[in-house]
């Protein structure tokens, strides 16, 4: 039986430069998530639960409409901009 880790794409960014991007992280980040080692995931990618909800909220919004979507849609596209630039700039730089 093969492993989800083997079927991971690699990061061009950090392969070709050798720097992380803002992405970097995400995919392991979700398996984590996956196999329930939340706080792991959450060290890996800090905007893993806000992306999730995210996604979770468009997805219901895509069958079922309801009043304050787009409101909501456009504050955690907003939060998670913030929150994936600032973990990159720690990571990165500090």
């Amino acid at each position: 039986m093969q492993k989800a880790e083997e079927y991971m794409l690699p990061c061009l960014n950090k392969k070709l430069f050798g720097l992380d991007c803002m992405g970097c992280g995400l995919q392991r980040s979700a398996l984590l998530v996956a196999k329930g080692e939340f706080t792991d995931a959450f060290n890996m990618y800090p905007a893993i639960y806000t992306l999730i909800l995210l996604f979770g909220i468009i997805a219901f919004n895509t069958f079922k409409n309801f009043k304050y979507a787009s409101k909501i849609i456009l504050i955690l596209a907003v939060l998670n901009a913030v929150i994936i630039v600032t973990s990159f700039i720690i990571k990165t730089f500090l």
